[in-house]
């Protein structure tokens, strides 16, 4: 199923903080619930993750713990080796 995207339309609390989040479990091919505003990564290493614009996969290396990734998220890979991640919405 395709991730929700609450962001597709414009809307103008697309620039608000997050008001939810959810823990991110990296798959190969299922898709998020919802398209993230950013991630939150619990425990550094690289994260491999589709967004929302992009068909391929993109990888941020060496991403620090208790970093936030700005970024639209609508799949995070296995080959992800961050963990404790949470999406953000």
């Amino acid at each position: 199923m395709p991730a929700t995207n609450n962001y597709s339309q414009g809307n103008p609390a697309t620039q608000a903080p997050a008001n939810s989040a959810f823990a991110i479990t990296p798959h190969d091919t299922n898709e998020l619930s919802y398209v993230t505003r950013a991630v939150y990564v619990g425990v550094s290493g690289d994260v491999v993750a589709k967004l929302d614009g992009d068909a391929s996969a993109v990888t941020f290396k060496n991403v620090a713990a208790g970093s936030i990734l700005p970024i639209r998220a609508r799949l995070v890979t296995t080959a992800s080796t961050a963990t404790n991640m949470l999406g953000l919405v």
